[in-house]
């Protein structure tokens, strides 16, 4: 059994609104009082309170009522989250990281946490815990939960970019197949990650699975251009350091948050896509471990801007964390392989070669020929045991992630980009409006004055224009 969490929006009117606005206020009331009661005991030279069991009696203590509508399982909920943080930075600072911090900084909201039994899960429809004496709360959820309701443990109430949320946690079943159909340990296949390829996937018998990342790297460039054009926008009107904002500048900041979470919910959509093709390719191929790449150590080379925006953009801790959690449901074993040097070794006679700058890798010892991504995905599958996997073009299968993205399409990419004309092949170029031609005698047509209308609201009607002729050219007499 795996526990696995998914995130649904709340359909709520402004008086629930409200009350779950009221809860995560009070959540972060209990969060600043266990940092103001830690720093009294530090200025007083005491040990501070950070076990959950301790800060359960200061809550039972404290007495009922003292933080609005908020439950005692909620509460607790955030002295769980306080106890995790405090022993997670102690035991990184006792491995010799100087850089972890106790929690020490006040949150304005808390998310909240209600565990199996505390809550009641119908459908779409969620009531939550409130303070006893309180009317009950019950919201409703914006798409039904992917799992069973005897699977859902447990219910987070978070707030993210102007939005309420819920995340919920289940319990799922590994995965079980017939007999003969299961992933094999002995099959080995090798993973590279990159940013024009998510995945590049070589396997045994000379198979292999690219999944394209154009798609999400169109995106990002997008949002890039988007987040720069609306700086400059209100360059002019942004306050000063230490300045107040005004209403404008406020709205204009919400709706910037909002930009950042939809970008991010895109490309998180996307590269769960992705992950889930490639646990499919191996499951159907009974591949049982995964060899992946680990190339996060690029992230501490120093390089110029934009190198390091695109490698910001790539997300590879994401890309191994959701590859991850979906082989574990699968039943299929992932192992992290360095992968230094795969993109530069032939996989056939592993001579050191330059790195090609397209797609396509050759090697001069050998004559070895196949695409680089591939034969990186090859040599890291080597390295695990699973022996040279040559790729070969007729083996290879194709996929895209970020289908859903605006405008993604076989021809066009940028949703902005204006339509082709009267379905024009290649580059629409400037719009302009068909001109009218001048109205002379042909087979069927009269140059009566009273005829001389009917025949130009065809022309303006675009029944005669051909869409094959170029836009703004210059077009002779009708047939």
């Amino acid at each position: 059994m795996v526990h696995r969490t998914a995130r649904a929006g709340l359909r709520v009117t402004r008086g629930q609104r409200r009350r779950l606005l009221g809860l995560l206020v009070s959540a972060g009331d209990v969060w600043a009082c266990v940092l103001e009661l830690n720093t009294w005991r530090r200025a007083r030279q005491d040990h501070p309170l950070v076990s959950y069991q301790e800060l359960c009696r200061e809550l039972a203590a404290s007495g009922p009522g003292c933080f609005g509508e908020l439950d005692t399982t909620g509460a607790r909920s955030v002295l769980r989250r306080y106890s995790d943080a405090w022993f997670a930075a102690a035991k990184r600072r006792n491995e010799g990281d100087r850089t972890a911090r106790f929690p020490r900084r006040r949150r304005a909201l808390m998310p909240l946490r209600w565990y199996h039994d505390r809550f009641t899960l119908e459908g779409r429809r969620l009531r939550i815990p409130v303070a006893h004496g309180r009317p009950a709360l019950w919201v409703r959820l914006d798409r039904d939960p992917p799992y069973l309701p005897e699977q859902v443990r447990s219910v987070t109430l978070v707030y993210d970019a102007g939005r309420l949320w819920i995340d919920v946690t289940a319990e799922v079943p590994v995965a079980c197949y017939p007999a003969g159909q299961d992933p094999d340990r002995r099959r080995v296949a090798g993973v590279d990650l990159g940013i024009i390829h998510l995945y590049a996937v070589a396997g045994p018998g000379g198979k292999g699975l690219l999944v394209s990342g154009r798609a999400i790297r169109a995106e990002h460039r997008m949002h890039l251009a988007d987040t720069k054009a609306r700086a400059r926008a209100v360059a002019r009107r942004a306050p000063e350091p230490r300045q107040q904002g005004s209403r404008r500048w406020r709205h204009y900041r919400r709706r910037q948050r909002l930009a950042e979470a939809r970008h991010r919910r895109r490309v998180r959509q996307a590269q769960h896509e992705a992950a889930k093709a490639v646990i499919a390719w191996a499951v159907d191929r009974r591949v049982g471990t995964l060899a992946v790449g680990d190339p996060r150590g690029v992230l501490n080379v120093k390089a110029d801007r934009r190198h390091n925006q695109r490698t910001r953009d790539w997300r590879i801790g994401h890309l191994i964390a959701v590859l991850k959690d979906k082989a574990e449901v699968a039943g299929v074993n992932l192992a992290l392989t360095d992968e230094r040097g795969t993109s530069s070794t032939c996989p056939a006679c592993h001579s050191r070669i330059p790195k090609p700058a397209g797609r396509v890798l050759a090697c001069p010892a050998c004559q070895f020929t196949g695409h680089r991504d591939l034969s990186a995905a090859a040599s890291i599958a080597a390295r695990r045991g699973g022996g040279i996997t040559p790729v070969i073009p007729a083996g290879v299968t194709h996929r895209r992630a970020g289908v859903h993205l605006l405008g993604v399409s076989s021809s066009r990419r940028d949703p902005r980009r204006r339509v082709h004309h009267r379905g024009a092949r290649g580059s629409p170029g400037r719009h302009r409006p068909a001109r009218a031609r001048p109205t002379l005698a042909g087979p069927g047509v009269a140059r009566h004055p009273g005829e001389e209308p009917q025949y130009r609201m065809e022309l303006q009607a675009g029944a005669l224009i051909s869409p094959k002729r170029d836009h703004g050219a210059e077009e002779g007499p009708p047939p």
